[in-house]
C-alpha cells in the first residue's frame, strides 16, 4: 500500500507538471482564457509543488487533550494547482508519528504509531487576489487567508503498551487487536491556513487540518477503550510552494 501510495503522488505529479509545461510554453497570453461568473478573464494555474513539516497530534479513546498526547514529527510533498481565482485542486502524500498515554491512569494504556495518508483536497481563498485575473486591477496579495476540505486513504500502524509516557528499548507491547497492521481507513481532512506570498513563484503557508477517519484502532485500543467512537488526528505544518512555470 505505501508503494501504492507513492506510485500514485508521482503520477499526479508527472501529469500536473505535463500540463503546467505545455501551459508555460504557449506564453500567458496565448492560454486558453475562462471567465468568472462576473466575466472577468484568468487563466488556470500554474501548478505549485509543496514540501511541509510539523507536528502530528492524537483524539481518540486513550486522549482527548493536548496534555496526554505524545506527538510526533509529520512531513508532506504535495502538488496545487488553480483551476478559477480563490480556488485550488490539490493532491498530498503525508507521513508522520502518532502516540498517546491515556488519559484514564487507572488503565494506564499508550500506544505508538507510524502513519501515511494520501489525500486529494479543495482550497477556497477567503479572500480575492487581483494576481489570479488575466485583467488584474491591482497588485498581488501578500496574505491569503484559505479553508480546505477533501477526502483520501490512510495507511496505519499503531503498538499500544501499558505505561504513561514514550516506550524504551525494554516496553513490552500488547498483544495487537487485529492481526491486520498495517491496516487502512477512509479519511475526511478539513483545516484552514494562511499563505504568504515570498515571491512570484514561492509562497509560505501555516496550515492545521484535522482529520476525521473511519477507524477506530488508530491507537489499536477499540476493545479494551470505547469500541462506538472512531479516532482521529490534527496535523500542524509549515509549507513551501514552489512553481517552477508561470
Amino acid at each position: 500500500m505505501a508503494v501504492n501510495f507513492r506510485l500514485t503522488l508521482l503520477g499526479s505529479l508527472l501529469l500536473f507538471s505535463l500540463y503546467a509545461h505545455t501551459a508555460a510554453a504557449q506564453g500567458p497570453e496565448r492560454r486558453r482564457r475562462h471567465f468568472t461568473n462576473s466575466a472577468r478573464p484568468y487563466h488556470r494555474g500554474p501548478v505549485y509543488f509543496t514540501l511541509g513539516g510539523g507536528a502530528a497530534f492524537y483524539n481518540g479513546d486513550l486522549a482527548e487533550s493536548f496534555a496526554d498526547n505524545l506527538p510526533g514529527p509529520s512531513g508532506s510533498l504535495g502538488v496545487l494547482y488553480m483551476v478559477r481565482p480563490r480556488v485550488i485542486v490539490g493532491s498530498e502524500l503525508s507521513l508522520f508519528k502518532l502516540g498517546a498515554k491515556d488519559q484514564l491512569p487507572e488503565r494506564g494504556y499508550a500506544f505508538q504509531g507510524k502513519n501515511g495518508a494520501l489525500t486529494g483536497f479543495v482550497r477556497y481563498e477567503l479572500t480575492r487576489d487581483e494576481a489570479e485575473f488575466a485583467d488584474s486591477h491591482g497588485t498581488a496579495s501578500l496574505i491569503k487567508p484559505y479553508v480546505k476540505a477533501g477526502v483520501g486513504v490512510l495507511l496505519y500502524t499503531p503498538e499500544s503498551y501499558m505505561g504513561n509516557g514514550r516506550p524504551v528499548p525494554s516496553t513490552t507491547f500488547l498483544t495487537a487487536e487485529r492481526n491486520d497492521y498495517p491496516a487502512t481507513a477512509l479519511i475526511a481532512p478539513v483545516g484552514l491556513g494562511l499563505t504568504f506570498r515570498l515571491s512570484p513563484r514561492l509562497n509560505a503557508s501555516a496550515e492545521g487540518s484535522y482529520y476525521f477517519t473511519s477507524t477506530d484502532h488508530l491507537d489499536d485500543i477499540s476493545q479494551r477503550g470505547n469500541a462506538t467512537r472512531n479516532d482521529g488526528f490534527g496535523l500542524l505544518e509549515l509549507k513551501l510552494e514552489y512553481s517552477p512555470w508561470q
